[in-house]
């Protein structure tokens, strides 16, 4: 009797496991964003990003910074340049049928990819201290560093539409 119910005890066990590891794996194949959504939300990510630089663009251009509106497009733009490579998942380029301008080299070249969603998130951390200043000069210089790591990015990850 003892090992029957040893046995029967292992059995539930491991079927309670399987179970377990089966609703872990269903719940994390149901937390993954389908490639429709991951598209839209980065597309829109980088549209508030393309905003946000431009009243950055706008701030240093007028001589006169207004510290409360420039920190809020710096930020804008420093949230989004952190989050913005986990919004391209394997599967979510040209071939899901949803339009995208993002190229295959994103997913064939992560690493660099990667590094260079690095590269914007530490200019874009840089541009917020410019920001802060209020110095106009020292906004507009790191405004065009920037850009210059978005402009990068762009030829070599993103088709032009």
């Amino acid at each position: 009797m003892t090992r029957l119910f040893a046995s029967a005890l292992f059995r539930t066990g491991t079927l309670a496991a399987a179970g377990l590891a089966l609703a872990a794996a269903g719940t994390v194949a149901l937390a993954a964003p389908s490639s429709s959504s991951a598209i839209a939300q980065r597309q829109a990510n980088f549209k508030e990003m393309g905003r946000a630089m431009k009243t950055l663009k706008d701030q240093s251009a007028g001589g006169t910074v207004d510290r409360a509106v420039a920190m809020a497009a710096a930020k804008t733009i420093a949230v989004n340049a952190r989050t913005q490579k986990t919004m391209f998942p394997a599967g979510s380029g040209a071939s899901s049928g949803t339009k995208t301008d993002a190229l295959s080299a994103v997913w064939s070249d992560r690493a660099g990819f990667d590094a260079q969603m690095t590269r914007l998130a530490a200019e874009a951390d840089k541009l917020m201290a410019a920001a802060q200043s209020g110095n106009a000069s020292a906004l507009n210089a790191q405004f065009r560093e920037t850009g210059k790591v978005c402009a990068a990015c762009h030829r070599q990850f993103r088709a032009d539409s």
